[in-house]
């Protein structure tokens, strides 16, 4: 840790303020001078926090991975009561929920803030009192709220900055709940009133706060995957969760950047079938010709295979190497990359075919000439990928499986595309030809035979 700054007052993950409430903000030291991850030092930190503060519920998490979209990084869940049942029913399944949710092997951690027995002061005013002692409820709330929480006054320019002005009762006469009756409010006829003479102290408890999602009382559940699986593999394992031990009446959905993320599911098929079709559209004006795209497109599933083979090797000794959405991206490159040797040769094949070279050699000869220039373009963009996959340091991940998923991809492209894309011309090629030939020889036939 390189140092810290502390909240005091304020719930981070509720989004609420409270005298009992805190957070720190702690910045860790460079990756060079440290020897573990962000996750070992959060799992290393929520060990030691569970025996260190028994009186209090901390844990540590870490940052959103986009700001602003939820407060901490991992998944998140609203539990939801959709039977308007007690604070206590919903507790008692998000226990039992959590509980089963950290069985399963994709989940490293699963929290939650709500709890429905926070000790709690609670003034039952009698409102008949009020209006004998010719008290205005308005003054008591304002007289209540101000001493225990905070009132607005308003705002001042000194020295060229502006001050907000707000009256709160001194800590030391907020300790006890007896502090309460120390409370006075003056009424109509300019009389200080005590709170204890028109109310009633009660000790019970009850949740500190509730959240609604979807108009239903919920609980928010948040947690981190375990090391070596995604996010989408930990959401899964809570789905199949909730569906096996949630009752009826009891639902959940999405929040935060776990919601994002279901939304987009999916997506990544779809962003790669329209890279295809748009690359497909521009080879078929560039040719003129809606055969001949398919013999460099029929190039990418080598591109494709390589890239998923690379991850599958690389996972047997590292879990970093997934089918993320940085491996998605590198797919989509991996496109165009894999359509460019394709067009070098058949680019030069449809020229000498079109001088009446025959199809089979012309496309051996494209291939024997355009050899060495698509190794040197393929290797030169190969070895470029390197640094990407010796990353280190932040981000090191994302970088890895970027280069891992285009360097295979293209490697695997180069090598199996040299040897098979003028195949796929001749066929391709030679199919259409076939095809106006025989028809050609059919109708010179029937011709000769109206002579």
């Amino acid at each position: 840790m390189e140092f810290y700054t502390t909240v005091s007052g304020y719930s981070l993950l509720k989004n609420s303020m409270a005298t009992n409430n805190g957070f720190f903000f702690i910045s860790l030291k460079e990756w060079k001078e440290r020897d573990k991850n962000v996750f070992q030092i959060i799992q290393e930190i929520n060990g030691k926090l569970v025996y260190a503060v028994p009186e209090a519920t901390a844990f540590a998490f870490g940052p959103p991975p986009i700001s602003g979209v939820g407060n901490s990084a991992g998944f998140s869940l609203m539990l939801q009561d959709r039977a308007g049942k007690s604070p206590q029913y919903l507790f008692d399944n998000a226990q039992h929920f959590m509980a089963e949710a950290r069985k399963r092997p994709e989940i490293g951690s699963v929290r939650t803030t709500f709890n429905p027995n926070v000790p709690q002061i609670s003034l039952d005013i009698d409102r008949e009192k009020v209006t004998e002692l010719n008290l205005s409820l308005s003054d008591v709330n304002m007289a209540i709220g101000a001493s225990l929480g905070g009132q607005y006054v308003n705002e001042f320019n000194r020295f060229g900055r502006q001050y907000i002005v707000l009256i709160q009762a001194a800590p030391s006469f907020t300790l006890n709940p007896e502090d309460i009756n120390k409370i006075f409010v003056r009424n109509r006829d300019n009389i200080m009133i005590p709170i204890s003479s028109i109310a009633t102290i009660k000790k019970e408890s009850g949740p500190e706060f509730t959240t609604r999602f979807n108009l239903y009382r919920a609980a928010e559940i948040g947690g981190t995957p375990a090391e070596g699986y995604t996010s989408t593999e930990a959401r899964q394992a809570l789905q199949e969760t909730a569906e096996k031990i949630l009752p009826a009446d009891m639902g959940y959905e999405w929040s935060a950047m776990s919601y994002q993320e279901k939304q987009a599911e999916g997506k990544g098929a779809m962003v790669f079938i329209m890279a295809i079709v748009f690359v497909f559209l521009i080879l078929a004006a560039q040719y003129e010709s809606w055969k001949l795209p398919f013999s460099v497109l029929l190039g990418t599933p080598f591109a494709v295979f390589g890239a998923f083979l690379g991850l599958y090797l690389c996972k047997l000794f590292s879990p970093d190497y997934v089918n993320n959405v940085f491996a998605q991206i590198g797919l989509v490159m991996l496109i165009g990359l894999a359509a460019k040797n394709a067009i070098l040769i058949v680019e030069f094949a449809k020229a000498e075919y079109e001088k009446g070279v025959p199809l089979v050699e012309a496309s051996l000869n494209a291939a024997k000439l355009r050899l060495r220039p698509i190794l040197m373009t393929a290797f030169a963009f190969i070895l470029g990928v390197v640094p990407l996959l010796t990353a280190s340091g932040a981000g090191a991940q994302a970088r890895k499986v970027m280069g891992m998923t285009v360097f295979s991809g293209m490697l695997v492209a180069t090598i199996l595309g040299v040897c098979f894309i003028p195949v796929l011309f001749v066929f391709i090629e030679g199919f259409g030809k076939k095809k106006t030939s025989e028809s050609n020889v059919e109708h010179t036939k029937s011709i000769s035979h109206e002579e």
